[in-house]
């Protein structure tokens, strides 16, 4: 996969991209992330991006000739036009599923705004989609092209050992993950669970389904309405309501009743 980003803030980007795990994946040629200096496609001989809005306003914008130049010399040497996404907070929020959706496409062009944002045509020439990470508004959109380099790089071939090291983590199945442990085997006077020390593994899978239920109940129960329940897992939820419904009544009845 070829991940392009193009941003006022170079160092920044490559600082956290060069890091972990997919600074080992970029530099073993697995994913293809490069960092796009927009100053460096300006006219502007003081390399200016930027300017005040017509009608009026605080801030300044990005203009839209440097942010062409930049995405136009990108699609001239992938031959193609990239997958462009603008991080924006008016963007559809980002998760999981739509992660997965971005680690099928080849090659994405992430635009960073900054300032009081983009001119808009540019917006319209390009853009394909507008991301948020998230209902708050940042002072530009690094964070929020790092945030989804970060989720879709490692969901690619090759970033990580193994495809079960995503696909039992919180979200990708619609649940929260279960509860893990290390060594020791007691720490603090807590002891680990003895079905893990079992070896028996289906009794371990089953022992994780049933904490990845409870977790999503208590933490998340909203991802419960469209996360994928087999009729077990129902039935163990069901088991679950009833029993804290059970205590919260023993909770606030009077003493002596």
């Amino acid at each position: 996969m070829r991940i392009d980003i193009a941003t006022l803030f170079v160092d920044m980007c490559e600082w956290v991209l060069g890091e972990s795990i997919i600074g080992r994946a970029r530099r073993a040629g697995i994913l293809d992330i490069r960092c796009h200096q927009i100053r460096n496609y300006t006219q502007d001989k003081h390399r200016r991006v930027d300017d005040t809005p017509y009608g009026g306003g605080m801030g300044m914008l990005m203009q839209a000739d440097p942010i062409w130049r930049c995405y136009e010399a990108v699609t001239r040497e992938c031959e193609q036009k990239p997958h462009v996404i603008y991080l924006s907070p008016q963007g559809q929020v980002f998760d999981q599923q739509k992660a997965r959706q971005l680690a099928q496409k080849e090659h994405l062009f992430l635009l960073c705004g900054h300032y009081e944002g983009v001119d808009q045509r540019v917006l319209d020439e390009i853009v394909d989609e507008e991301i948020s990470i998230g209902d708050y508004v940042l002072t530009g959109g690094e964070l929020g092209a790092l945030v989804i380099t970060d989720a879709v790089a490692r969901l690619c071939d090759g970033v990580l050992a193994d495809e079960e090291c995503y696909t039992e983590e919180s979200h990708y199945n619609g649940l929260l993950e279960y509860p893990q442990y290390t060594k020791p085997a007691v720490w603090h006077g807590q002891a680990v669970p003895e079905v893990l020390l079992s070896g028996h593994h289906a009794n371990i899978q089953a022992w994780r389904r049933q904490k990845a239920l409870e977790n999503t109940l208590r933490k998340r129960p909203d991802l419960l309405e469209q996360a994928p329940l087999t009729e077990a897992d129902r039935r163990y939820l069901r088991e679950l309501q009833a029993k804290e419904q059970k205590e919260d009544a023993s909770d606030g009845a009077e003493p002596g009743v």
